[in-house]
């Protein structure tokens, strides 16, 4: 099988697509069930593994990265239009 995602540690809560990616087109990543993306996701960018209220942590490489602003679907491309750096939110 050929992956188009990666997942960086176990604990991350997205993977990262390793080139752009089609709506609708399954992503495939080792120890990962594949599913669907929602939207066209950008080479490098991150991608929902599951459903992630708003107010949630963003966990890329074992760490948190961000804070949700809204709801995000798996699925669904995370970046800076659904996520607050964790270093500016009080």
């Amino acid at each position: 099988m050929e992956y188009n995602a990666l997942v960086i540690h176990i604990r991350d809560n997205v993977v990262v697509a390793l080139r752009n990616l089609a709506l609708g087109e399954e992503v495939r990543a080792k120890g990962v069930e594949g599913f669907p993306v929602l939207q066209e996701i950008p080479a490098s960018h991150k991608i929902a593994l599951r459903d992630i209220p708003s107010g949630e942590e963003i966990i890329k490489y074992g760490e948190t990265v961000a804070v949700t602003s809204r709801n995000i679907k798996k699925g669904e491309w995370v970046h800076t239009h659904n996520l607050e750096s964790k270093r500016w939110k009080k």
